[in-house]
């Protein structure tokens, strides 16, 4: 009985250090992605707006190249709704939400488009990004950041990030940090103007 007691309270103190560990690794982590360190790349002579863009806020146009050379630029889809999500191949929540995101824009394209701005001055290497496309078969547009302006001006640190756009080019709905299922995905749809 004694023994038992013993290992019980070795186990409760381990999940403590563990705790304490977790939480002081995820603290440093989170200052250097603040210094502009770790996955968040800053693009040098940017400066950094922490506050990012918020409701009501015009969306910060940007102009990128899709993984198949194509170009789009975000003013030219005003009158369409706007989903821009940040991700990367190596996010598991992001591999978890992509075929969600494929079925809304089967479902859904001539309504709203679907924007994935891949980070890839994260990537290790840019075919990583066209292996997971071509996985997952994909078919909503890949855009590129390959100098990263446009996940420091979203301040898309964490991965995924989805920004809700208008018809008329405005965040109207709150970013959203983590991954969606297809059933949040529809009621933000409905909820966009």
């Amino acid at each position: 009985m004694i023994v038992a007691k013993r290992i019980i309270a070795l186990g409760i103190i381990g999940v403590l250090l563990g705790i304490i560990v977790y939480n002081v690794f995820f603290e440093e982590e989170a200052e250097e992605v603040q210094e502009g360190e770790g996955v968040f790349v800053q693009p040098e002579g940017m400066d950094i707006d922490m506050d990012g863009v918020d409701v009501g806020d015009q969306a910060p146009n940007f102009k990128l190249s899709t993984l198949d050379g194509n170009e789009i630029e975000l003013n030219e889809l005003r009158g369409k709704k706007v989903f821009i999500n940040f991700w990367a191949t190596w996010c598991p929540p992001c591999r978890a939400e992509m075929p969600h995101m494929q079925d809304i824009h089967e479902e859904y394209g001539d309504e709203v488009e679907i924007l994935a701005v891949n980070a890839i001055a994260s990537e290790t290497n840019e075919d990583n990004v066209q292996d997971f496309v071509n996985e997952l078969d994909l078919t909503f547009p890949i855009l590129m950041d390959e100098t990263n302006e446009v996940n420091v001006t979203y301040q898309a640190i964490s991965l995924p990030t989805t920004y809700f756009i208008n018809t008329d080019g405005v965040v109207q709905i709150p970013r959203k940090v983590g991954p969606m299922s297809y059933d949040e995905m529809v009621g933000y749809i409905e909820e966009l103007d």
